[in-house]
């Protein structure tokens, strides 16, 4: 068989694999991208791995004992038996209906945290949450780990389209180039964020665009624990501070803009409410609950809990009140206790300029934390799988998944409502892996022990998959055919099968017909409908929007051989909230004041102890004094891999160190434990330990240590809860506060220290017991 190239896209961007007899050997990054991401280097290994699901496979104890908790579910020595299609249907469809007619749909949990394929059509939560709507509902999630705390709080703030502006219509870097001065940031600009977005992209172009901002006179300033949080090359100015004290020196720059008569008071009496809680906050004129005397929140006061010297701040300020300013909050700031505050603070520090509204000013939260953000908006959107209605009500937030399955009926706060966890008997997940996201990864084990029957569809053997009882293979990216784009995206391309499946893996669309079918409902499921069909039908109907729009789009056939069509009707935002500056009444914002709320009534109504009406500091407790756990380890996202897809891959294997997840240190603190580079090292909390393999580093400051995520949950070892170096098995299962209970995964104290004796093998990739490689 002759070697064929075969363009595609992943969440990482779009590049061609190279194909010799069936099998992925390369890669050939697209030729029209200026910065191709090196996640690409993965694909062919993670393709073609021992670690990929062949057949359908059945949990023993569950097949021999029938459904219900097992606390032994995700042991590493758990056993599987490999099954004929026909037969784990039969046993998935007969448990579906027996947990519907014993319990209601309520009781079934449709997991989901969908990144599992940039496919609009062949997309896992899409398909997964059709086809649990059309068996009668499913208790869903809402929010996202990403930026739950945004989601929820900034609606009270901006009212919902201001907020969808902010998250997915940012002016674009062009934007920023030509008219920002001075961009702030909290939570740095990593270049590697950018190259993932959700349905991937046409282009890297956020790194070349940051750069082209630096070359064109803009400058930046980082305020963030590691010097590396701004691409190399962006002339930037890095200002090291404490981790989780972001918050402390935003009121301190607002404290200088108040008491040096920088503050725009037009602006804040005009387009916003509270201006006058903020600073009387700010001056210690009041305490955060309305009392009459605080805490003067000066550069000084800030100094004592940031580490950013006084004198630095003040400067700041001053500068940022003379030119035109972006506020620009990451979200990897708000994934800490009190994750609101940060994000509230820098809106109202932006509102002090004046500037929100205007070119190259203002407030934004995201850049540097996904591709698309900041790369352009497509008003008219993007074909997709409709999911249909789901008539349960139930909901949790995303980040809460361990708390319901152990609490059933526990109550909990949400965004103003008292809200009780429903009683999950069956868990159904696709397309996710919740055992790289979530917190105290030893507890959402004990968690999936609950309930009576949990089914996973995936690709890989990953640790959710061997907390399965039902494992249903499933196909890559590569062994079917799709489309895809992302928001404000360059073009919507065609990804065509490069591959035949692996195994006995089926796409996930059949797999649900005849499940479907076998439950009566395969008619209302397909419509009489394949899933090449369906691809024909949404490229169609986002056609037909489009020419409502005005504009011209070819029809499936020419899309399909071109590969890929330019993106109809794109933007390039100039500005946040435009239409509201220009005329604040005509173009009022959706809340209560109809304009921007620094303080809001309905949050202060709720009475939260921990999120209280307007922006306040509260030292999270990466603050507190521990001295058996000095260091504050930051687990941000990793350089290696998207999430922890194809960890396997080249590029991800070779950021390893002593094969485990490297952990980076000062030298200052390598030496106080004598340690060095190559070392592996235990990592420990309260919670749990991981291994890790030591890189010295003087990018980042005294007194922290960073380990990305990414990691396989390994708990192969004895002595430690996780082999492989994956953080969140240190990380504290606690929410945000109690407006959006958002993810806490970014900050946590550690212990680290040289690891004693034999080191034990990464067994994270190794399929389990009764299976067998394709």
């Amino acid at each position: 068989m002759s070697t064929t190239s075969y363009p595609t896209s992943a969440h990482w961007g779009s590049y061609s694999v190279v194909v010799d007899d069936g099998r992925v050997v390369g890669v050939r990054p697209d030729p029209d991208d200026p910065a191709p991401s090196p996640l690409i280097d993965n694909t062919p290994v993670a393709q073609h791995h021992v670690s990929r699901v062949a057949r359908p496979a059945v949990r023993r104890r569950w097949l021999e004992n029938g459904p219900g908790p097992d606390p032994r579910r995700g042991e590493p020595d758990d056993d599987y038996v490999e099954v004929e299609w026909s037969r784990v249907l039969d046993l998935l469809a007969g448990e579906l209906d027996r947990v519907r007619g014993e319990h209601g749909n309520e009781a079934i949990f449709g997991g989901s945290y969908g990144w599992g394929s940039a496919g609009r059509i062949h997309h896992a939560q899409s398909q997964l949450h059709r086809f649990l709507n059309t068996i009668g509902g499913y208790t869903s999630s809402r929010t996202t780990y990403s930026h739950g705390a945004v989601e929820v709080l900034f609606p009270h703030l901006l009212g919902a389209p201001g907020t969808s502006r902010l998250l997915h219509r940012a002016p674009a870097w062009t934007q920023i180039r030509r008219h920002t001065e001075l961009l702030v940031t909290f939570g740095g600009l990593r270049v590697s964020n950018t190259w993932i977005a959700a349905g991937g992209r046409t282009a890297q172009t956020a790194g070349p665009q940051m750069h082209a901002a630096s070359e064109a006179g803009v400058e930046f300033v980082s305020l963030s624990p590691l010097r590396d949080d701004v691409p190399e090359g962006v002339k930037s100015e890095w200002l090291s501070l404490v981790p989780g004290t972001d918050t402390a020196v935003m009121l301190a720059l607002m404290h200088v803009l108040f008491t040096e008569g920088l503050a725009d008071t037009d602006f804040l009496d005009r387009y916003t409410v509270g201006a006058d809680v903020v600073r009387a906050y700010v001056l210690g004129e009041r305490d955060e609950r309305g009392g009459p005397r605080g805490t003067e929140r000066t550069p000084e006061w800030a100094e004592r809990i940031s580490g950013v010297p006084a004198g630095e701040l003040r400067a700041l300020a001053r500068r940022m009140a003379r030119g035109r300013t972006l506020v620009n909050v990451g979200w990897s700031v708000q994934r800490a206790r009190y994750g609101e505050q940060p994000l509230w603070a820098g809106l109202a520090l932006a509102c002090c300029l004046g500037q929100v509204g205007l070119p190259g000013g203002g407030f934004a939260s995201g850049y540097g934390s996904m591709g698309n953000y900041g790369g352009g908006a497509t008003p008219v959107g993007l074909p997709r799988m409709p999911q249909g209605a789901n008539p349960v009500d139930a909901f949790i937030p995303v980040a809460k998944i361990a708390d319901m399955l152990l609490n059933p009926g526990g109550r909990y706060d949400y965004d103003g409502e008292e809200r009780r966890y429903p009683d999950i008997r069956l868990v159904y997940w696709a397309g996710g892996n919740p055992f790289h996201h979530h917190q105290d990864l030893a507890r959402l084990s004990r968690a999936f022990g609950r309930p009576e029957t949990v089914v996973v569809h995936e690709t890989h053997w990953t640790a959710t998959a061997r907390h399965a009882d039902i494992v249903i293979p499933a196909t890559t990216v590569l062994e079917r055919d799709d489309l895809t784009g992302s928001r404000g995206d360059l073009a919507l391309r065609a990804m065509r099968r490069a591959v035949e499946p692996h195994g006995q893996a089926r796409d996930e669309y059949d797999t649900y017909a005849d499940l479907a079918e076998r439950m009566g409902v395969r008619e209302k499921f397909t419509e009489g409908r394949t899933s090449g069909e369906w691809m024909r039908l949404a490229y169609g109907r986002w056609r037909s929007l489009a020419a409502r729009h005005g504009l011209d789009v070819p029809d499936f056939d020419e899309f399909w051989e071109r590969g890929r069509v330019d993106m109809p009707g794109r933007v390039e935002d100039e500005a946040l909230l435009a239409e509201f500056r220009a005329d604040p009444e005509a173009h009022a914002l959706r809340t209560p004041s109809g304009r921007i709320e620094l303080f809001s009534e309905t949050i202060a109504s709720f009475g939260y102890q921990d999120c209280p009406g307007h922006p306040v500091w509260s030292p999270g407790p990466v603050l507190s004094d521990d001295e058996d756990h000095p260091l504050v380890l930051v687990a941000n996202q990793p350089r290696g891999s998207m999430h922890s897809q194809q960890e396997m891959g080249a590029h991800s294997m070779a950021q390893k160190v002593a094969g485990r997840s490297p952990l980076r240190m000062h030298p200052t603190d390598a030496r106080a434990l004598g340690v060095a580079d190559g070392d592996v090292v235990r990592v420990s909390s309260p919670r749990g330990s991981c291994l890790a393999g030591l890189v010295v580093s003087d990018a980042l400051r005294p007194g922290v240590v960073q380990l990305s995520t990414g990691a396989w949950y390994d708990p192969s070892a004895p002595g430690v809860t996780c082999a492989h170096g994956n953080p969140n098995v240190l990380t504290e299962d606690v929410g945000t506060s109690s407006l959006s209970q958002g993810c806490t995964g970014q900050l946590v104290r550690v212990r680290v220290e040289p690891f004693r004796g034999e080191v034990p093998p990464v067994r994270a990739f190794a399929p389990p017991r009764g299976t067998t490689p394709a």
